[in-house]
């Protein structure tokens, strides 16, 4: 595969990591300007205006924590890293708890720029949270916790939380919806506030008297909320640093937010006022409030809705221009011309698809934005072949739905976790519990190894033939295993031009396996969990990955570190793919977001909450304009990248949606799922829906309940989960899973 010569970019500023400062949101600001509150209404609460200071002193004392326990420990190597990333000055350890107004994360030379050749060797990280490994690393949780320390009347919480309760359930019903919303992120703030001063009877009645009041997809998070019920419990806690260290964005009309803030204010309730300025984020909008059909299509996450400041950025959607090539023509070609009248109904297809390499597309970003390697000869026939295969392609739509071929894995023991097939179609993998990967030819074409050092100096290199020639013959079979992996491997992708292949495992690692040699090339070590999931780029050379760890990291084969590192996830990161034109990326978590990241620069350029579960499976149209995703609540969410908007919701599964897919002209999308079924959208409809400048901006979308006219088809094997899907270059559909006697 060929290299890359310089780095990803020649400048692009760094994200620094920086603590978020409380935002403010009072009645006299702008509509473009609605934050958070920061004065209290009742008397006795001081305003906030010196919590930015706090904030900031507060992360730094974490960070200069963190820095101390690695000397401690003689990690001065990670010590000096840690501390040049954050921008420290060299002497900020000998200063005891550093100081609040000097030098920070944001420092100087974090927010420097890096040249080309420091990009690839130094890793970026883009933040809007702080990552799970320093969450992990930190010695005093008591600085995380401290904010639940100074609090009121353990007896009177229910009294606050029932008088809410009451108040809102009078209100009028275009605010209740809305008002509703303060409910959960109210209530496991108080319980735990509760935990942590030690009430544990009156933190054990407050959730059995109110859990059952919570929204039903958030009961996984309240299971495991109830579990913590000392103040031990507490430190280091995934779910509690989740909550601390991410504040609950919630999507307010300025009429219902104004009247929240009245009712506190008469009622002199500083205590859900404080939690409300401490750990929610209110987004105000002008307008009409929010109906409940529309709050519960986009609520759902662990963190509540995205901001709308998050899907604002502009986001290079559309597709690179194909290189220019020549299209020779076959011999059924050549035949044709012989006869009248022939030529003319072929050449058209072959011209229109020159004319659409050539034209510019005003949405895709520039050639150069991130470098690609250079297309081979090999990758330049495999392209001619593609046209072709592209002139015999059926045209896909209600009336003319694709014929599907299943692919079942019988006696498959050691556990199927992972399929993936090549873009022509001509090999099929797959990840297996037992930490074995298994190749097979789809095809009349065994698989054969390349012929050992010796026998290949005896070739004649200048021969027509050198390709065939340096396979040896005696080693064609049709399947090939692979050894490596320590634990079940749980994701795997080709690379484009059918050369190599990732694995990612349990146990840690992603591999590179050569499928000339078949035997593993590199193995790439960053994560510090399992890695669910690895994608190659549609032009190759890159590849991403996401684990455990919460982080996702973009790699570059030739580079054992990663380019970039995606933080933000409050959850595992479940799935991964890259945007057709390689210069996005986009993760699924199991905190049930959606992010797109941009290669570039490391930005998450767009957030999409409306999932009810952990995320598995998504999928690009091959147009780059639309996003599908599907998760384990069985429902298929449609988003438009270019708005950042939901735009539609296929309802049908009955259980974990494990593969989408829509063919290669963006006409039909496909998706399989562990209920044994394949099941077909008609994809033009249901992104057929405009879009004005009011709902782009307030994100009010009105999800039409279409899921049975949109469903083109249903089609069930006898006992075998879905978990790939794939159209081939003509529009034939192959489905593949493993067969559960």
């Amino acid at each position: 595969m060929a290299a890359v010569q310089g780095g990803l970019v020649d400048a692009v500023e760094e994200k620094t990591i920086k603590s978020e400062p409380v935002a403010d949101a009072t009645a006299n600001n702008s509509a473009n300007d609605a934050r958070a509150p920061s004065s209290s209404p009742g008397s006795g609460v001081s305003p906030g205006v010196n919590k930015p200071a706090a904030g900031a002193a507060e992360d730094q004392q974490t960070l200069l924590a963190v820095l101390q326990f690695l000397r401690k420990n003689n990690l001065s190597e990670s010590v000096e890293i840690l501390r040049r990333e954050a921008g420290l000055p060299e002497d900020s350890l000998d200063q005891k708890g550093g100081d609040s107004t000097g030098t920070g994360l944001g420092g100087p030379e974090a927010d420097g720029r890096t040249d080309a050749g420091s990009l690839l060797s130094r890793v970026t990280v883009s933040s809007s949270a702080p990552s799970k490994a320093v969450a992990e690393d930190q010695p005093d949780v008591n600085v995380v916790l401290s904010a639940y320390s100074q609090q009121g009347d353990p007896a009177l919480y229910e009294v606050y939380y029932s008088g809410l309760k009451k108040f809102i359930e009078t209100v009028l019903d275009c605010h209740r919806a809305e008002l509703s919303q303060v409910f959960y992120p109210l209530f496991v703030h108080m319980y735990l506030e509760l935990v942590y001063n030690n009430h544990e009877n009156k933190a054990k009645a407050f959730f059995e008297k109110f859990s059952g009041d919570q929204e039903c997809y958030y009961q996984d998070d309240l299971r495991v909320l109830c579990s913590l019920t000392k103040k031990e419990h507490m430190r280091g806690n995934e779910t509690l640093l989740d909550f601390r260290t991410s504040k609950f964005v919630l999507r307010i009309s300025r009429d219902s937010y104004q009247l929240l803030k009245r009712h506190l204010q008469e009622r002199q309730n500083n205590q859900i006022w404080n939690i409300i300025q401490e750990h929610l984020y209110i987004d105000i909008f002008d307008g009409m409030p929010r109906s409940k059909g529309q709050i519960d299509a986009m609520s759902g996450s662990l963190a509540g809705e995205a901001k709308r400041e998050a899907n604002k950025a502009k986001v290079y959607y559309g597709l690179l221009k194909e290189p220019e090539i020549e299209l020779p023509l076959d011999d059924e070609d050549e035949e044709a011309e012989n006869e009248e009248g022939k030529p003319k109904k072929k050449k058209p297809k072959k011209d229109n698809m020159g004319s659409k390499s050539k034209k510019q597309d005003p949405n895709a970003p520039s050639q150069t934005r991130i470098p690609l390697p250079e297309l081979k000869d090999s990758d330049k026939l495999d392209k001619i072949m593609n046209m072709k295969e592209a002139t015999k392609r059926i045209r896909l739509g209600p009336d003319n739905l694709p014929s599907i071929c299943f692919y079942s894995f019988l006696n498959a023991y050691q556990g199927l976790t992972a399929v993936d097939l090549t873009d022509d179609s001509s090999l099929i993998a797959g990840g297996f519990a037992d930490s074995t990967v298994r190749v097979w030819s789809v095809t009349p074409k065994k698989l054969r190894k390349v012929k050992s050092a010796a026998d290949l100096n005896m070739i004649d290199k200048e021969s027509d033939d050198v390709l065939e020639r340096i396979m040896d013959e005696k080693t064609a079979s049709e399947s090939k295993i692979l050894y490596g992996h320590s634990g079940p491997v749980y994701g795997i992708s080709f690379s484009p031009d059918r050369n190599y292949l990732l694995s990612s495992s349990e146990d840690g690692t992603i591999r590179l396996w050569s499928l000339q040699t078949f035997t593993c090339l590199v193995g790439y070590k960053g994560h510090n969990y399992p890695v669910w999931d690895t994608q190659f780029s549609p032009h190759g050379y890159y590849f991403v990955s996401g684990g455990h760890d919460r982080v996702a990291r973009l790699w570059a084969t030739d580079h054992y570190q990663p380019l970039r590192m995606f933080s933000g996830h409050l959850a595992d990161i479940t799935c991964t793919r890259f945007h057709p034109n390689s210069n996005y990326v986009v993760t699924g978590s199991s905190d049930r977001t959606i992010r797109l990241w941009d290669v570039l620069n490391g930005n998450c350029v767009r957030i999409f909450t409306g999932h009810k579960g952990p995320i598995h499976a998504l999928a690009f149209s091959p147009n780059g304009k639309f996003l599908a995703s599907g998760a384990t609540d069985g429902r298929v969410l449609l988003w438009d990248i270019g708005h950042g908007l939901m735009v539609g919701e296929l309802k049908g599964h009955t259980d974990t949606i494990y593969s989408l897919r829509f063919s290669r002209d963006s006409e039909i999308l496909a998706s399989g799922s562990m209920d044994n079924t394949v099941r077909l959208w008609d994809a033009t409809k249901a992104f057929d829906l405009e879009t004005d400048d009011f709902t782009a901006a307030t994100g009010h979308i009105h999800l039409q309940d279409n899921s049975q006219e949109l469903l083109l088809g249903s089609y069930m094997t006898k006992s075998t989960p879905v978990i790939h899907l794939h159209f081939t270059r003509r529009n034939l559909l192959l489905a593949a899973g493993g067969y559960n006697p």
